[in-house]
């Protein structure tokens, strides 16, 4: 059985962050954990790329983007839509998630989603580094992850052996 997984090893990684300034008071928390998870497992500081955008909903197009053009081998979606009183919160969080779900069909390049979708401000804060860790840094270590993954399955056969010996 050949098996393949992720490692968390960021060395050598370039990684695109789309990040939404609405409600910033988390995202930028998000932002924060992400970049240290990101540093703390090898990317340089150099290699990272952060790209804001005015809200969730936006988040696809510059994740798109940065797949396609800036060179990374992954994007980190952060981003934060507390419910109100109106079906806005369902447009925005199942478009914003759907949009990032296609960027790797489409560019071959991981996207991952931490976006928040929270009742209130304290849950969003509780996620952002409160009493439920950060989100954001476990979106970073999900692509760490993933890049890893695709490394390991790109590789020929030959040299996927050849390393478990």
């Amino acid at each position: 059985m050949e098996v393949h997984t992720g490692h968390m090893d960021a060395s050598g990684m370039r990684v695109g962050i789309a990040v939404a300034r609405f409600n910033e008071l988390v995202s930028q928390r998000l932002l924060e954990s992400a970049r240290d998870a990101l540093v703390r497992h090898g990317v340089a500081e150099d290699d990272i790329v952060v790209a804001w955008v005015p809200g969730s909903f936006e988040l696809p197009v510059a994740a798109r983007e940065l797949a396609e053009h800036a060179g990374v081998d992954a994007v980190v979606c952060l981003g934060v839509v507390i419910r109100g009183e109106t079906a806005h919160f369902d447009y925005v969080a199942g478009e914003a998630a759907r949009g990032i779900a296609a960027v790797h069909p489409a560019t071959g390049v991981p996207a991952t989603l931490g976006v928040l979708t929270t009742d209130t401000l304290e849950q969003a804060l509780d996620r952002a580094g409160g009493k439920h860790g950060n989100k954001g840094a476990d979106a970073a270590l999900a692509a760490i992850e993933s890049v890893s993954l695709i490394r390991s399955l790109r590789r020929p056969r030959s040299a996927a052996r050849s390393e478990a010996s």
